[in-house]
């Protein structure tokens, strides 16, 4: 099965989505913010139902042309501004020797990882080998979409990877991964490492591949109180972004529920904090002014509410910003049962939101072209 021609959806500055999102990922003047949406290929589109009704999770994930269509099925429906590929963040769990079942109920470990052997057995992996089929899917994103829409990889930072290793699926509190921090901190400082260093080779084969950004998901870091963070989490990530050395192309780090990680976060070394709806945008840029740019963070429940509604948190959460150095997007993954207008009511909305409140264009964001 072929990857259908993507069409491209008018949107105002879209004579170069890579230079919009690269220029902001940069914390550079921007004509508009970029607007994308976490879980954007997924089970709100019809489309995507329609293939899933064929093909099981796992197949879609392992097979270029199947991905490759379900990522493109946000970008002809919506126009979004960046096309992440289609696939799970246990990928590299499975490449690295831990069986593992996916669907859209939830990810499940058949053999957790809770001894020193299973972690010692844990293998690094050649990517263009085990996973070929991830950059596979990227490439052909790239031939279908041209050098004018970015393509985002993707992978799991070492700790939230290591909830789903340890705990075998998803707990609320993954009491078993934090048990083993508790009780054998040596061993799992070993596990931390393992996951990034395979993680950093991962997703250099993503970037090889075509991939203009990539993002890693530490959608549990906010499990973890700040000392915790500091001594086993934050050393991991750094790891992991210091063997990627991606040089130009920027990382980009997700976490939600995180606030009191905040210093930390900004240390990981990722250009990008991709952050949710509880966090204050305006505080963020105040605090750490254009030492890092801001992914997010409007709360995806907000897209069940009118389209009004939509609008003015898609304008707030730019007015705060200013635009400047901001990726608009959700504070978490889209949900389900979004109705498709108000998916498309809130990209929309981010891609002609005025980047100041008055009249007054400032100096650093008036009209810059976008190349």
């Amino acid at each position: 099965m072929e990857a259908k021609s993507a069409e491209l959806i008018s949107a105002p500055g879209n004579a170069s989505r890579t230079a919009l999102f690269l220029r902001a990922c940069r914390r550079e003047p921007v004509p508009r913010v970029p607007v994308w949406m976490m879980r954007q290929a997924g089970r709100y589109l019809p489309e995507y139902r329609a293939l899933r009704e064929k093909h099981a999770f796992l197949e879609v994930a392992k097979t270029p042309e199947l991905a490759a269509e379900v990522s493109l099925q946000p970008y002809r429906r919506l126009g979004v501004d960046a096309v992440i590929v289609f696939s799970d963040i246990l990928i590299p769990a499975e490449a690295m020797g831990a069986p593992i079942e996916l669907g859209d109920a939830g990810p499940v470990i058949t053999s957790p990882v809770r001894a020193a052997a299973q972690v010692e057995t844990l293998a690094s992996f050649d990517p263009e080998r085990e996973t070929r089929f991830v950059g596979d899917a990227i490439r052909l994103l790239c031939r279908s979409l041209g050098p004018d829409v970015p393509v985002l990889g993707f992978a799991a930072a070492p700790w939230t990877l290591a909830c789903y290793l340890v705990q075998g699926g998803s707990r609320e509190g993954f009491p078993a991964a934090k048990a083993m921090f508790l009780n054998e901190p040596r061993m799992f400082r070993k596990l931390l490492e393992k996951i990034a260093r395979a993680t950093a080779v991962y997703l250099k084969a993503q970037i090889a591949a075509g991939a203009a950004a990539v993002q890693l998901f530490d959608t549990w870091a906010g499990e973890l109180d700040a000392s915790t963070y500091r001594d086993f989490e934050l050393p991991a990530t750094q790891l992991l972004i210091d063997e990627l050395a991606a040089g130009d192309t920027p990382v980009i780090l997700f976490s939600k529920v995180t606030h009191h990680l905040l210093p930390s976060l900004v240390r990981t070394g990722a250009n990008v904090l991709s952050v949710d709806w509880r966090m204050d945008l305006a505080q963020l840029r105040k605090e750490f002014g254009d030492r890092i740019a801001i992914q997010g963070n409007i709360d995806p429940t907000i897209l069940l509410a009118s389209p009004e509604a939509i609008v003015r948190s898609a304008r707030d959460a730019v007015r705060q910003t200013r635009g400047r150095g901001h990726i608009l997007n959700l504070g978490h993954g889209i949900l389900p049962e979004t109705p498709v207008e108000n998916a498309l009511a809130f990209i929309r909305a981010g891609q002609s939101a005025p980047l100041e409140d008055s009249s007054e264009p400032h100096a650093e964001t008036a009209a810059a072209p976008v190349n």
